[in-house]
């Protein structure tokens, strides 16, 4: 197998023969040699290729363009160019792959992001999105491996349910009847489920039976939401890790989501250091700055009723007046952590109104045990809580929301038998990837995005 620019380029064997696969980055003819640069997209940097006339398809090689991908058996050297510790001295190149340079669309030149999602087959090739590939990879195998350390179990939950979590009747209906069927009574009796089933917008309640078997499970998924949203943060389809703990309260759920975060943040500094540095130049300036802050400083813990006293003081400022008992909107969890702690803020206790009826009572009543993790540049990262393990105040609140008991009384029975304190929350993975990359827009740090009116591959 050959090996990738990555490894080539960390192992160094100088003065060894090298195999490398690629696309042709740039290209440039000197007459009696060319030289490209060849990438993978195993790192941001490419390797400096040299090739000399008398190689049998030199003319060939002159012609190669952007795009062009090759396959390169050579030996690898110092270089003394600047910038670049090796190149390759080709002894064969074998073109694979012609790129027209009339018609490629992804020329060496700087394309708006809002150009490269009409390119969602190519824009994977540009340094910006191929970065973000990279920093997502590892997030999500940095996500693995901090649960696995702390003795999680993966669960996967299935996609395709009948419970709509969240209550908010965002769901969109997975059926396999025609259209003129779905007219008629109760279709759903004689659909392929035998009731209406949904795209899952969250494998929480799942997840909480194996809670109540294994003590510490998590699942990370892609969930959905019907909603008719085109904002910066909200996708159709996007990616959500969600951990339950037994015997957790909310303090222990925060400690989790607090430490879950520091230590990715932490290990992409570590381990991603050429693309952070990209994104710290050219999309985010300060962005290496806030990162070393969040993997160094403890976050910032606050009452709901704190934070709207605080934002209440700023009430001029916003488009959205701020008042007790409605939720927060994104201008408001920004200030409380740009403006007011100038660091990631946990907001606790919120108003059982504006939360689902899975969510701990507080003593009185007028209160949740929910937690949010509000992150600068992008708001509401986590949302969690310690979750309602008393059969008795479950049922009021299922029956507050409107929700059938006998639908969800396979969820009243892991209260019925052997209830004990459990907590977990969700945290979306791509504002995770946007938070720790900069990226502005939630559509460039997913590879196909999902919106509304746009699907396109």
């Amino acid at each position: 197998m050959h090996r990738t620019i990555r490894q080539l380029l960390q192992s160094q064997p100088v003065d060894q023969e090298v195999h490398v696969q690629g696309w042709v980055k740039t290209c440039r003819d000197s007459g009696g040699l060319c030289f490209f640069e060849l990438t993978d997209g195993s790192c941001l940097s490419g390797v400096q290729v040299l090739a000399e006339a008398h190689l049998d398809n030199f003319e060939a090689i002159r012609h190669l363009s952007t795009g062009c991908s090759v396959g390169v058996t050579g030996r690898l050297v110092e270089s003394p160019a600047k910038g670049q510790a090796v190149e390759i001295q080709a002894l064969k190149v074998h073109v694979l792959g012609q790129a027209d340079p009339a018609t490629y669309p992804l020329q060496k030149k700087r394309h708006s992001f809002e150009y490269l999602r009409s390119l969602s087959q190519l824009r994977s090739r540009t340094n910006a999105l191929g970065a973000v590939t990279r920093i997502r990879a590892a997030l999500s195998y940095g996500v693995h491996r901090f649960f696995h350390e702390q003795g999680f179990l993966q669960v996967h939950t299935p996609i395709i349910t009948t419970s709509d979590c969240e209550g908010a009747g965002e769901m969109f209906t997975v059926t396999s009847l025609e259209a003129g069927a779905l007219q008629q009574p109760d279709p759903y009796a004689n659909d392929f489920f035998g009731r209406r089933a949904g795209l899952t917008v969250s494998g929480q309640l799942q997840a909480e039976i194996y809670a109540m078997s294994h003590g510490r499970v998590y699942t990370f998924g892609p969930t959905f939401r019907a909603e008719n949203s085109n904002t910066s943060r909200h996708l159709a389809e996007f990616w959500m890790l969600e951990p339950e703990m037994a015997f957790c309260d909310l303090a222990c759920d925060m400690d989790v989501a607090e430490n879950l975060i520091r230590y990715l943040v932490a290990d992409v500094l570590t381990n991603c250091e050429e693309d952070l540095a990209l994104f710290n130049r050219f999309v985010s300036k300060g962005l290496l700055k806030k990162l070393e802050q969040v993997r160094d400083k403890p976050f910032q813990h606050l009452t709901c009723t704190t934070a709207v006293a605080e934002l209440e003081k700023e009430n001029k400022r916003f488009a959205f007046p701020v008042q007790w008992g409605s939720d927060l909107q994104a201008e408001h969890e920004r200030f409380l952590c740009e403006k007011l702690a100038d660091r990631p803020v946990i907001v606790t206790n919120y108003p059982k109104s504006i939360k689902p009826f899975y969510m701990r009572l507080d003593e009185g009543g007028e209160t949740v045990a929910a937690m949010d993790i509000l992150v600068p540049g992008i708001g509401e990262m986590v949302g969690g809580s310690q979750r309602e393990e008393r059969l008795g105040l479950l049922q009021s609140r299922m029956l507050e929301a409107g929700l059938d008991l006998d639908e969800y009384d396979w969820y009243l029975d892991l209260r019925r038998y052997g209830s004990v304190p459990h907590a977990g929350f969700g945290l979306g993975f791509e504002r995770l990837v946007q938070f720790v990359t900069g990226m502005a827009n939630i559509r460039d740090v997913i590879p196909f995005p999902r919106t509304p009116g746009n699907a396109p591959c």
